[in-house]
């Protein structure tokens, strides 16, 4: 791994990333989710839900969501996967992961639901251990991405699918240029406001801005062993969903 990496538009010593990465989500927790609604005026619940009506996971399944936060996906899989399934939710940050298990257990998801503080690229489970992993806006604040994808493929059971939802490159050149004013505008703004945090929205902002093109991590996932790999542009690129097949 090299000595030097990004946080946001920064370069910082690789070391120190996780911690102010962590940092971010620790300011940001109690109030993420009112973010998430405001910052997409509702649209990321949109785009969650394509995500998971292509995983086909079904009744019986073992997922695993990847910084998987305040936990709105791992309440979805819940249901889907029924009393004889499994979901994990995990997350690098305690915080995040704390208020997820609070807001599942408040729902009364706590039969099939289990909760494990990890890391993206050294994940803690078995081989071939999950029908299904997916990651949603999580994998641009991972700092080496092709080792996290790589430890995802080697958790998935041959034949199941890892998916990828994350900020992306807008497709239209006009989208792109309100996207970004937007971005670097109102996002600090939003965050001052809301949780009187400005440089943490800003930098996730930034993170945006240097996560990899939907080329290029396509190109990563083929690296790390997925076939049958593609991706789907939501909103003109803003977001997109990548997916892949371990045979």
């Amino acid at each position: 791994m090299n000595d030097k990496t990004h946080f946001g538009y920064q370069t910082v010593e690789t070391e120190q990333k996780k911690a102010m990465v962590g940092a971010v989500f620790d300011s940001v927790a109690e109030r993420y989710d009112v973010m998430n609604d405001v910052m997409s005026m509702g649209i990321h619940r949109l785009w969650k839900r394509f995500a998971i009506n292509q995983t086909g996971v079904r009744y019986g399944n073992s997922v695993l969501d990847l910084a998987g936060g305040t936990g709105d996906l791992a309440a979805k899989f819940s249901q889907r996967v029924g009393a004889d399934g499994t979901v994990v939710l995990a997350d690098i940050n305690q915080a995040m992961l704390s208020v997820g298990r609070d807001r599942l257990i408040d729902k009364g998801l706590v039969g099939n639901i289990h909760y494990a503080l990890a890391d993206a690229e050294e994940l803690p489970f078995a081989d071939n251990s999950f029908h299904c992993v997916t990651i949603a806006f999580g994998l641009r604040n991972v700092t080496d991405k092709q080792r996290a994808i790589e430890s995802m493929h080697r958790v998935v059971k041959p034949g199941g699918k890892m998916l990828i939802l994350e900020f992306s490159k807008p497709i239209l050149p006009l989208l792109s240029k309100a996207y970004d004013a937007y971005s670097f505008t109102a996002l600090p703004a939003l965050g001052k406001l809301i949780v009187n945090d400005a440089d943490s929205y800003r930098y996730l902002a930034e993170s945006i801005r240097q996560h990899p093109d939907q080329e290029t991590l396509l190109g990563m996932m083929e690296q790390a062993g997925f076939e049958r790999c593609e991706y789907h542009n939501l909103t003109a690129g803003i977001v997109a969903l990548h997916k892949g097949i371990k045979l």
